[in-house]
C-alpha cells in the first residue's frame, strides 16, 4: 500500500515538475531569442553607423560637404557618442573654415573613445595646421603608443614634423628613423630624415638614407624628385665634394624647377661660395 501511494505521488509530482521544466525552457528559450535580438539589433545599428561614416568620408573627400554631412548626422541620430563620426564631423567643419566647431568635435571624440587613434591623428594635425604645435606634439606622442594603428608610420612622420617646427632636430630625426624602420620604402620620412641629419651636421648618416631615397626614386616610376629633394641632395654632395653629383641634381633642379624657392636657394648658395 505505501508503495502504491508512493507511486501515485511521484506520478502527481511527475506533471507540475515536466510543467515547470517546460516553462523555464520557454522562459530560457525567451531570454535568449531577446539577447540575441538586441545584439543583432546593436550589430545593425554599428554597422549602420560605420556604413554612414564611410560615405561621409568619401563624399568629403570629393569636396561635397553636404552629402557628407547628411551621412553623418544619420549616423550620429543612430550613435550620438561614436567617435569615428564626431571625428570625421570635425574634417568637415574643418574642411568648411570652422576652427572652433572642428575642434570641439574632435574633443567629443576623444571624450567619447579615448582610444581612437585615427580621431587623435586628425586633431593632432588640425593643431599643427594651426600651429599649436606643442599640443600637436602631444597628440602625436600618444597615438604613436598605439602597436596596433595600422598607419603608425605616418603618425611617426608627423611626430617628426611637430619637433621639427619646435626646434628639436635630435628628437625628429629619431621619429622620421621610426618612421622609415616601419615603412621601409616611405620616401617622404626618407627625404625628412636625410634633410634633418644634414641639418645637424651629421652628412654621413645624410648620405646614407639620400641614397636611398635615391634607389626608390629610380625604381619606381610613379616617384620623381621634388626641389626639396633636389636641394638635399646637392648640399650633400656639396659637402664630400662629389662635384659631378652636384651638378647633375643641380641641372635637374635648374631644368625642372626654375622657379622654386629651392632653386633660389641653390644659387644663394653658390653665390656665397664665389663671394
Amino acid at each position: 500500500m505505501q508503495s502504491v501511494y508512493a507511486a501515485g505521488l511521484l506520478t502527481r509530482l511527475r506533471v507540475p515538475l515536466m510543467v515547470c521544466m517546460l516553462m523555464l525552457a520557454a522562459l530560457l528559450a525567451g531570454c535568449v531569442t531577446t539577447t540575441d535580438s538586441r545584439f543583432a539589433r546593436e550589430a545593425d545599428r554599428d554597422e549602420a553607423v560605420d556604413n554612414y561614416v564611410r560615405l561621409a568620408t568619401a563624399y568629403l573627400s570629393k569636396g561635397n560637404y553636404d552629402r557628407a554631412r547628411n551621412h553623418l548626422d544619420r549616423a550620429l541620430e543612430l550613435d550620438s557618442s561614436d567617435a569615428a563620426a564626431l571625428a570625421t564631423k570635425g574634417l568637415l567643419y574643418q574642411a568648411e573654415g570652422e576652427p572652433e566647431l572642428a575642434e570641439e568635435a574632435y574633443e567629443k571624440a576623444l571624450r567619447s573613445d579615448s582610444g581612437y587613434t585615427r580621431g587623435r591623428v586628425f586633431y593632432g594635425a588640425f593643431l599643427y595646421n594651426n600651429q599649436r604645435y606643442e599640443e600637436a606634439r602631444e597628440q602625436f606622442r600618444v597615438a604613436s603608443r598605439d602597436t596596433g594603428y595600422e598607419d603608425r608610420a605616418s603618425v611617426f612622420y608627423n611626430l617628426g614634423r611637430t619637433n621639427e617646427r619646435l626646434g628639436n632636430l635630435e628628437a625628429a630625426a629619431g621619429d622620421y628613423e621610426r618612421a622609415v624602420e616601419l615603412r621601409r620604402g616611405d620616401s617622404r620620412a626618407l627625404l625628412a630624415l636625410s634633410r634633418v641629419l644634414a641639418d645637424a651636421g651629421d652628412w654621413s648618416m645624410a648620405s646614407r638614407y639620400y641614397s636611398r631615397l635615391s634607389q626608390i626614386i629610380q625604381r619606381s616610376p610613379q616617384l620623381r624628385h621634388t626641389p626639396e629633394s633636389l636641394l638635399v641632395g646637392v648640399r650633400i654632395a656639396r659637402h664630400f665634394g662629389d662635384y659631378n653629383r652636384e651638378s647633375s641634381l643641380a641641372l635637374l633642379l635648374r631644368n625642372e624647377y626654375p622657379n622654386s624657392e629651392e632653386y633660389r636657394q641653390y644659387k644663394a648658395l653658390i653665390a656665397d661660395d664665389n663671394g
